[in-house]
């Protein structure tokens, strides 16, 4: 067994077979060249001028996980993307991106910079963007990827623009599936939590056959993934994680109900709950309103509803899938292949029984804000009405009678392929050739149960006379009863409740022509070239349910949203070999690259790449390229309506007092905010609402990595080394007219402190100084700019007795990543490294690294992996502050301490005659290491972009294969 250069050559092992797979029997003969992601021409060096990450199939089946994105949310240069731990689906609302929230939806996201800016590739073609019946995704699904098709992914760690167009500025994930495959194999799969939940199943079959000119692969899989619940964990069963009590980011909407008013009869404004054990409609006495004399009391922070029982610290996933592709070789020179697909999703999210609010300072941005209660309501308890033009500031009451939120989404994949390949000569050069045609949909429905229409709660909280027909009047005010049934009942529930029904489409067609080879000889070798053109077609919608659409709806308001785009675009591709076996120049080449894009909505576009590869002698390689990156709006980014998001915020100006800065308390004076200390925040989510932008740019950004690998021969004279490698790249990625919408947090304080009009622009209040307005829309922000380092360290030991070990460090240090936002003097520079973000759940560590040891011996091989994650540092937020939860209140901040997971495997390979076979088991995070607390975080407890679902999980899986 030989480890010369270990990482190299596995890599070369992997794309030389699939290469040979994929060539006419001919071409296989004589040619020797490879290929791998970052460029489009074959050519024998196996050192590439930009870095690649191969995971081959033991890497993926190292992890213990089935979900693709999951594995690739593992690497250290990955950051956080959106996961099956995230529950939301339309109960925050909508993210302020123009993409929906992908409620189900699982994606990987390089560099930090977002999902939207890696492009996902299968087998070198662009995959459609997923749907899960919210707004239209700029970002790949990897749900809809099955893992039990893929034989390797290759993860390019450096832009590419210039080679594959759009979006990958950050780098590229290609996916390869599997193609050389003969006989069949069957895998069983089984793992739950230590808290036995959360339990995971896959099951999947491959087949495939091989002659002399065809290939034929069929794989079906099914995968289903069970929830685990917030309130079975420590950390996720209060809003404020390790704190099991409510405080005021808690929920004001109570099955008790909240009633914020002013009493005609005595112009006093009250803030009351009803009592616990009323039966029937509750007494209220003007005279000492909540005084004790009635069945009313004065609302407090021990009234508000913790929410968090409700939800899900990881959503149910269940996946069917069926893949097939044939190739077919006509002639030495040409061959056919066709490759369908089809998966199914389901999945499901859960949130509390939908808060119903009312009233002018609800802010809900819909009718419910427009809602009364008269006088002649049944249910009324006041002698008077609460009318939302006079004496109605807010009233709100969560019906548990209607049970949970629940989402449940079906989404379906198609795809389909096909085109022909080959090669010919001329000139004595060989000339290699592909023509694909592709088309790929992704179909999402959405039901949401729970939903209610606020045109029937307006109806059946009025005027009596004019509930008529089907019309229930409703009991708002009554709270749980007596026995805490409720008094909600069902014929109410079915008046004021209805099934909400979203839906959502994506569609992509891809046209593809590449021609390479060879034109001239040079001292050093060969110049090589590729061409080509690519075709695509992009269309999205979304369609919310008629009842939300027409402005009905309860929950949160949306429109639908549609558009499309087409887009021409050319490439070429140059590598020009310099020195070879010349003294300090084994190897020198230089390597070129230029794509022209034509869209219909932006324009026109070029982007280039430089790069040059040095081997001063052949143990050692020095690499650089500096490459352009560009990345067009998507669909929804252009086209996306108006839609709200509940993002947790901390107005300044709520609970001015004594210790409130006096420049705070002027500027909130300024902008319309009593200043007595009298407004304070009902609930801690502030509804933002965001659009898309028609006016958008493309992101343009500069892309700088330099690194070196050296892979020592020396060793070959060591006995303890059969190989050993070493390899660190450098990255400095600058993202100009980056789109995004300002953080609202940030823009919120930014206007309390400095009253800058470009801040403080779409924010509107109520005399009161509850927001009840906070527009903004999608734009080209001043940009982005990270840059840091990646290395890995490889070893491999010769064969002992005591068997063969490996060893693989990977890591990435982020030194800076910074986010520049424009105000009305400028830009200001928002240093993101070593911090968490908060709400939408954002970390950016600034170290994270894997360590892979590996033991083989005999029938038996051994697997443990080391995760490590830096610690962070938070916001402390007012809601924390006094509980003595921060580590350093006084500054504001709080510590997220570094996180280092452990997993472990073990296979088992017996000898047996009816095939081959193997048993697997292991365990991820063996110690049960909990992720830590984050008080800024709106979901769980802890980011769960990040970290695992605390708890040990448990795995098995047995292999069956017959060739």
């Amino acid at each position: 067994m030989t480890y010369l250069h270990p990482q190299r050559t596995v890599l070369a092992a992997a794309v030389a077979t699939a290469l040979c797979a994929s060539l006419p029997a001919q071409a296989q003969e004589t040619i020797e060249e490879v290929l791998v992601t970052g460029s489009k021409i074959r050519q024998a060096a196996l050192d590439r001028s930009s870095p690649v990450n191969t995971l081959t199939k033991d890497d993926l089946e190292r992890v213990g996980m089935t979900s693709v994105a999951d594995i690739l949310n593992q690497l250290p240069n990955s950051g956080g993307a959106l996961n099956t731990r995230f529950n939301s689906s339309g109960n925050f609302g909508f993210p302020p991106d123009g993409g929906g929230i992908g409620a189900g939806a699982a994606q990987v996201d390089l560099r930090n910079l977002g999902s939207k800016r890696t492009l996902v590739l299968v087998d070198g073609i662009r995959w459609v963007n997923g749907s899960s019946a919210s707004g239209v995704s700029s970002a790949t699904d990897l749900n809809t990827i099955p893992l039990s098709v893929i034989d390797r992914i290759e993860v390019l760690e450096d832009g590419a623009s210039a080679i594959y167009g759009s979006d990958a500025i950050a780098g590229v994930v290609n996916i390869i599936t599997k193609k050389k495959f003969e006989g069949i194999e069957i895998n069983a799969y089984g793992g739950q939590w230590d808290d036995e939940d959360g339990e995971t199943e896959e099951y999947s079959l491959s087949w495939g056959v091989q002659t002399n000119t065809t290939n034929v692969f069929f794989g079906a899989s099914y995968n289903n993934q069970e929830d685990i619940r917030a309130k079975d964990r420590d950390i996720s069963g209060y809003p404020v994680a390790g704190l099991n009590r409510c405080l005021g980011n808690c929920s004001s909407g109570t099955p008790q109900g909240r009633f914020v008013l002013t009493d005609p009869n005595t112009n006093n404004v009250v803030d009351l709950t009803t009592n616990d054990g009323v039966s029937g409609i509750p007494a209220y006495d003007p005279a000492n309103p909540g005084g004790g004399t009635d069945d009313f009391h004065g609302f407090a922070t021990e009234d508000r509803f913790n929410y968090s029982q409700f939800n899900l610290v990881m959503a149910p996933v269940e996946r069917w899938n069926i893949f097939t592709q044939i190739s077919h070789e006509f002639s030495p020179n040409v061959r056919a292949n066709v490759k369908g697909m089809y998966n199914n999703r389901e999945s499901t999210n859960q949130a509390a029984p939908e808060p119903l609010f009312i009233g002018p300072d609800a802010g809900n941005g819909n009718l419910m804000d427009t809602v009364s209660v008269d006088v002649t309501n049944p249910y009324n308890p006041f002698g008077f009405s609460v009318d939302a033009d006079s004496n109605a500031i807010f009233m709100g009451r969560r019906p548990l009678e209607a049970g949970p939120r629940i989402f449940n989404q079906d989404v379906d994949t198609f795809y389909i392929s096909g085109g022909l390949d080959g090669s010919f000569e001329f000139a004595d050069r060989s000339f290699f050739w592909d023509v694909t045609a592709a088309y790929s949909k992704n179909e999402a429905n959405q039901q949401k149960h729970g939903a209610f229409n606020s045109a029937h709660i307006k109806r059946a909280l009025g005027p009596l006379d004019e509930c008529t027909d089907n019309c229930v009047p409703l009991n708002f005010f009554g709270g749980q009863g007596g026995d805490g049934s409720g008094t909600i009942t069902q014929d109410m529930i079915d008046y004021v409740g209805f099934i909400q029904k979203d839906e959502s489409e994506q569609e992509l067609t891809n046209y593809l022509f590449n021609l390479s080879g060879t034109v001239m000889d040079l001292p050093a070798g060969a110049l090589g070239f590729a061409v080509g053109y690519e075709y695509r077609d992009q269309e999205g919608s979304f369609t919310p349910d008629p009842v939300v659409t027409a402005g009905e709806s309860a929950g949160v308001p949306s429109l639908p949203t549609s558009g499309s785009y087409d887009v021409d675009e050319f490439f070429l591709e140059l590598n020009v070999p310099l020195l070879k076996d010349q003294p300090f120049a084994n190897e020198l080449e230089l390597s070129y690259a230029l794509r022209y894009s034509d869209y219909e909505t932006i324009g026109s576009d070029d982007t280039n790449k430089f790069g040059v590869r040095w081997k001063p002698i052949e143990d050692l390689m020095f690499r650089a390229t500096w490459s352009e990156g560009f990345r067009a709006p998507g669909i929804g980014e252009l086209f996306g309506s108006a839609a709200r998001f509940d993002q947790t915020i901390d107005d300044p100006c709520s609970g001015i007092d004594a210790s409130t800065p006096q420049n705070i308390v002027d500027n909130c004076g300024a902008l319309g905010v009593p200043t007595d200390g009298s407004y304070t925040q009902f609930n801690a989510q502030i509804s933002v609402t965001t659009g898309g932008n028609e006016d958008l740019d493309e992101e343009t950004s500069d892309n700088t990595m330099y690194g070196m690998v050296y892979a020592p021969s020396w060793v070959d004279n060591v006995s303890w080394i059969d190989g050993i490698e070493f390899e660190v790249n450098y990255f400095d990625i600058e993202v100009d007219d980056a789109i995004q919408a300002l953080d609202a947090q940030v823009q919120l304080s930014g206007c309390v402190a400095s009253l800058d009009a470009s801040l403080c622009e779409g924010i509107s209040r109520t005399p009161s100084g509850v927001i009840n307005g906070f527009s903004n829309k999608l734009t080209n922000i001043g940009g982005i700019e990270t840059e840091g380092y990646d290395f890995t360290i490889t070893y491999a030991s010769p064969d002992t007795k005591y068997g063969a070990f490996t060893a693989r460090w990977q890591g990435t240090n982020l030194d800076s990543y910074t986010e520049s936002i424009p105000t009305e003097n400028g830009f200001v520079d928002l240093d993101l490294e070593g911090t968490e973000k908060g709400d939408p759940e954002r970390g950016f560590p600034e170290f994270k690294s894997n360590l892979y040891l590996d033991w083989r011996y005999g029938n038996w091989h051994a697997g443990w992996t080391m995760r490590y994650i830096d610690e962070l540092t938070e916001r402390c937020p007012d809601i924390a502050t006094g509980e003595n939860l921060c580590s350093n209140e006084a500054a504001g901040k709080n510590k997220l301490d570094d996180v280092l997971y452990n997993d472990v495997q073990v296979t088992w390979t017996p000898d047996v005659s009816f095939g081959d076979v193997s048993l697997q088991v292991g365990a991820n995070n063996l110690f049960d290491e909990d992720p830590p607390e984050c008080y800024s975080c709106a979901l769980n407890g802890f980011d769960a972009t990040l970290y695992d679902v605390p708890g040990v999980f448990y795995y098995a899986r047995l292999v069956y294969r017959q060739e």
